[in-house]
């Protein structure tokens, strides 16, 4: 089949079939959130059984996102080149074997544990990418690509709160069976997928071509310098409320970062045949999307570390409650992706953009400000109500901009540029206000002390959000003012 008629894919499936098949693609977003949150919402039930203290904590939850945002890249050139399909499925059994072991670390000790935790969010890193591209080349544009862009969006919350109460469950009787079962459903889902998912199109420029060449089209060199620039660049971050900025592993690896993304950059620009990044199809408009989503799901994983630290440290609810109190996030998330499916064709991302930062501002002031003995239906309730609608609005609005704006052949790229900023932006964040906590406390353990450290952290991502606000202002008032002389150069040439 060639790739120009790849548009008309979905209308050759039958319904029932297209229902399967874009159930397990959302899967694929439905799971990696949820892996985030069968971790989030027992991390102390865990923390204590390795004898970690509660500084050591937040790397169960970066360590996964880092992975999950730094390979995220290179695995959408790798199924640009070997096939969506494919890397779909092996996404799904990476992230199902990494989980078996996670489960298994139990009779081992935590390095073990933060060991399978890095490299189980692989995975997700491999299959977020390629399942949006699947939706991108098989949907052509229009409204129900918006619908279905918006439903893999809306499994974001839906996966975080299944996670969450699963673990929640399992941690009755034994936390291990999370993770274990979440390997037999990924393996079950394989096997589904390998029937039920359509042949991708053959892609034009790679179709055909040695093993030798397509392996060169991966541009290997420039992927190992920007995911080791990334990496040390995140560790760094992380690291630093553990150790301190004096000790000098932790400064060496921030420089080295700097130097590797250079490296990155140059190999992109002036070596590489086929670089990773298709610069030509990076427009301001892109650079200015990007730029929102950084801000908006930074401050996002900041708040929902938090919310969940403010709810089981602070009002010492158990790991099933919190679930409770944090799942209006789900019915939320579903309305808000909903709607913005039905808006978006029309309005397009610039306001519902401005919209989501504005939703991501107000939902973390309210559980910044939250007091310890306020009643549940008062501003925790109503910040899990009004966040996910930043989450829920900003990615399918990011997604189906680059996914429109890039050709076929690279939709695996434009997959993979929104949710490497995504999960990066959630990784990088935590590391931005674990080192606000920890230097505003210094080291205090009383309760006041310790709110004290969440509040001031909270605070870092109300200035991301309050960030992201200013950018997208700017954003809408640029494309306002060409869609204005667009619109009179129009009507200058009709007269």
């Amino acid at each position: 089949m060639e790739l120009k008629r790849t548009t008309s894919i979905a209308e050759t499936l039958s319904l029932p079939r297209e229902i399967i098949f874009v159930t397990i693609v959302c899967s694929a977003q439905l799971l990696a959130q949820a892996g985030l949150g069968n971790v989030q919402t027992i991390v102390h039930v865990i923390g204590d059984d390795f004898g970690l203290s509660d500084a050591e904590l937040p790397w169960l939850i970066a360590g996964y996102s880092l992975t999950c945002g730094t390979f995220i890249l290179p695995s959408g050139r790798f199924g640009d080149v070997f096939g969506y399909k494919r890397m779909l499925l092996i996404g799904f059994l990476w992230m199902a074997l990494w989980s078996m072991v996670l489960g298994c670390s139990v009779y081992s000790n935590h390095v073990l544990f933060t060991f399978a935790r890095v490299f189980q969010g692989i995975g997700p890193a491999i299959m977020l990418p390629n399942g949006l591209a699947l939706f991108g080349a098989t949907y052509a544009p229009g409204r129900r690509k918006s619908m279905i862009f918006a439903l893999f969006g809306a499994c974001a919350p839906t996966g975080s709160i299944i996670g969450s109460a699963f673990a929640s469950l399992f941690t009755l009787g034994w936390w291990p069976w999370t993770y274990w079962t979440m390997a037999i459903y990924l393996v079950l889902l394989t096997l589904a997928g390998i029937f039920m998912i359509p042949d991708p199109p053959k892609k034009s420029k790679f179709s055909g071509m040695p093993l030798r060449e397509q392996i060169s089209n991966l541009d290997l060199p420039g992927a190992a310098a920007g995911v080791t620039a990334l990496v040390l660049f995140n560790f760094a971050w992380n690291q630093a409320p553990l150790a301190g900025w004096p000790t000098p592993y932790v400064y060496v690896c921030l420089i080295l970062s700097f130097l590797f993304i250079s490296l990155f950059f140059y190999i992109e620009l002036r070596v590489s045949k086929t670089p990773l990044i298709p610069f030509d199809a990076l427009t301001t408009d892109v650079a200015f999307v990007l730029a929102c989503v950084a801000c908006g799901w930074a401050c996002f994983g900041i708040w929902y570390y938090y919310t969940w630290q403010f709810a089981q440290v602070l009002r010492h609810a158990s790991p099933l409650l919190s679930t409770a109190w944090i799942s209006p996030v789900v019915p939320s998330g579903c309305l808000a992706a909903l709607a913005t499916g039905m808006v978006i064709h029309r309005v397009g991302p610039p306001p519902v953009l401005a919209l989501a930062l504005t939703c991501f501002s107000i939902g973390t002031i309210l559980i910044m400000t939250c007091p310890v003995d306020q009643i549940y239906w008062g501003q925790l309730f109503f910040c899990t109500l009004i966040t996910p609608w930043g989450m829920d609005m900003s990615f399918p609005a990011a997604t189906l901009m680059l996914s429109d704006a890039m050709a076929k052949e690279h939709q695996g790229i434009a997959a993979s540029l929104v949710n490497t900023v995504v999960n990066y932006s959630i990784s990088l964040g935590l590391g931005f206000a674990g080192t606000v906590e920890v230097y505003v406390v210094g080291g205090g353990t009383t309760p006041a002390e310790v709110l004290k450290g969440y509040r001031a952290a909270l605070y870092m991502a109300v200035g991301l959000s309050g960030l992201g606000m200013v950018i997208s202002g700017v954003f809408c008032v640029k494309c306002w003012r060409r869609d204005r002389l667009a619109g009179r150069k129009h009507a200058n040439e009709e007269k």
